[in-house]
């Protein structure tokens, strides 16, 4: 039987539940703070979002997926700020748009797509 206990642990694998019971969280901690891989469940059952977090921090690779399990976004995080390429998904499965972030901040030329895929707009940041 599953521990609906809440409390994270200060060391080791965690699981949080939603009230139904079902698996809302899962990852571990080190020295009281998130770390490694996590992953989060929609109440579906599908994965959510994933990603690693350090000393409690998102950090590295992350992606979010619709409640259809169709992919929602990706992109990665530098302490907790977007960074590198990032790309969203339309609902279909098809490219929105695609960018660089700097220290959280768009950042040079972001492409605009339709649910087609047909370019609609460029847009360059500085």
């Amino acid at each position: 039987m599953k521990s609906m206990d809440t409390t994270p642990p200060q060391n080791g694998s965690h699981e949080e539940y939603f009230k139904d019971g079902s698996l809302a969280a899962k990852g571990s901690y080190l020295d009281g703070k998130k770390s490694g891989e996590w992953r989060y469940f929609l109440l579906n059952g599908r994965v959510k979002a994933a990603g690693d977090y350090a000393e409690g921090k998102m950090t590295g690779p992350w992606s979010w997926w619709r409640e259809n399990g169709e992919l929602m976004q990706t992109g990665s995080l530098v302490d907790e700020k977007k960074s590198g390429i990032w790309k969203r998904y339309h609902a279909n499965g098809k490219l929105w748009d695609e960018g660089e972030f700097v220290a959280g901040k768009p950042k040079g030329e972001w492409k605009t797509y339709d649910a087609t895929g047909k370019l609609v707009k460029t847009k360059v940041y500085k």
